[in-house]
């Protein structure tokens, strides 16, 4: 911080000042590193416990009742969410770490997010949503990516899509082709963003106020994520959004076959 010096409107000279923040660089290491080991303590014994419910719900131990079944259920999508929360808190604590992609390869954005459509298959279905795909006439360019961290970043935007577009709703992908970039939309018309929240979207632990009435659930952690994930490949990430209305997610890839260090690998 700098403050200029004067007497009587003459400056006379500049007061500088100057923080030592070693010690708040060493508290944030300290919580990242703390966040990192609690994660993958927890990692272990969530996955056990993933793998005995599914024991039971597949019925491998004997069949059960419909009142016990419905308890396996509420018990399996809980701890999913516990899941979700300890890969939440290590894909944020990478962040931090500055290591975060690991596995560069030149691959199909189309494929990634085709997968994770597919992969949400049921959840369509059961909320009866139209669920479209539109890309370039002309066949899109394989661009340079972690794969396993891009898919993350769709499913964390197509999960929200999923989850606050209402019963018939409908959502559009859209993928674009522009000279030195690939563009990826994914819009609904579902519950929207407050305006006067809108600025925090990409912020930690941000979940709109419309959508907590009615979702109780969620880690607020996905879209900082996502943001983090787009911009470490070179990209943009943006959207638009009106309440009651739908929200659009956009985010750009750059088209290029070397990335850096990283070495050119065929994966799809």
């Amino acid at each position: 911080t700098t403050i200029p010096l004067k007497i009587k409107e003459v400056k006379k000279g500049t007061l500088v000042i100057l923080r030592d923040v070693t010690r708040e660089k060493l508290v944030d290491k300290m919580k990242s590193e703390f966040v990192t080991l609690a994660a993958h303590q927890l990692r272990t014994p969530t996955s056990a416990v993933k793998w005995a419910l599914q024991t039971l719900l597949e019925g491998d131990l004997g069949e059960l009742n419909k009142k016990q079944k419905e308890m396996i259920k509420e018990t399996y999508a809980t701890n999913d969410r516990a899941i979700k929360l300890v890969n939440d808190l290590l894909d944020i604590a990478q962040i931090e770490e500055g290591k975060y992609l690991s596995k560069i390869t030149l691959s199909s954005i189309e494929n990634v997010v085709q997968s994770v459509v597919d992969s949400y298959g049921q959840k369509i279905k059961e909320k009866k949503l139209k669920v479209g795909l539109k890309k370039s006439k002309e066949e899109l360019p394989k661009v340079m990516l972690d794969v396993a961290k891009m898919e993350t970043t769709i499913r964390n935007i197509f999960d929200n899509a999923v989850r606050y577009t209402l019963p018939g709703g409908k959502i559009s992908i859209v993928l674009k082709k522009h000279k030195e970039e690939i563009e990826v939309q994914i819009q609904d018309n579902g519950l929207g963003i407050p305006l006067y929240q809108q600025e925090k979207v990409f912020t930690k632990f941000f979940r709109g106020a419309n959508i907590m009435k009615v979702d109780t659930e969620g880690t607020g952690l996905g879209l900082y994520i996502a943001k983090n994930i787009i911009e470490a490949h070179g990209g943009r990430i943006w959207f638009k959004s009106e309440e009651e209305k739908g929200t659009t997610f956009c985010f750009t890839i750059p088209i290029k076959e070397k990335f850096g260090e990283f070495l050119t690998e065929e994966f799809y």
